[in-house]
């Protein structure tokens, strides 16, 4: 086994921010059908439009970005955005009017 303790400069987080619209059945199923999607290729939901993945650099993101243009649906909007590591260590969050501790990222990747 190797362990590889990669830069945070080269590990990133890919977010997927979405508004699509939901005023018809099919347009409900397709908004669930895309939450899903990303669900199961390992993105977690960090607010309802919002989701977020860990990646271990650049052709990562670029594979899962690929992978969410794939299944995008008919209409609405969908922005992908990625961030270092070292960047993603910055976010401030809040949970109501208190602030929350920054999330621990992975601090190494092993690979076998």
């Amino acid at each position: 086994m190797t362990a590889i303790q990669l830069s945070g400069y080269r590990l990133m987080w890919i977010f997927v921010m979405f508004d699509l619209p939901v005023t018809t059945k099919d347009q409900a199923r397709a908004a669930t059908k895309f939450r899903e999607f990303l669900l199961d290729e390992g993105f977690e939901k960090s607010q309802f439009s919002v989701y977020a993945r860990f990646c271990n650099g650049k052709e990562q993101f670029e594979t899962y970005m690929r992978r969410v243009e794939s299944h995008l649906p008919d209409r609405g909007e969908v922005h992908i955005l990625s961030f270092t590591d070292r960047q993603y260590e910055n976010i401030v969050r809040f949970s109501g009017q208190s602030r929350r501790r920054p999330r621990t990222n992975p601090g190494q990747l092993a690979l076998f």
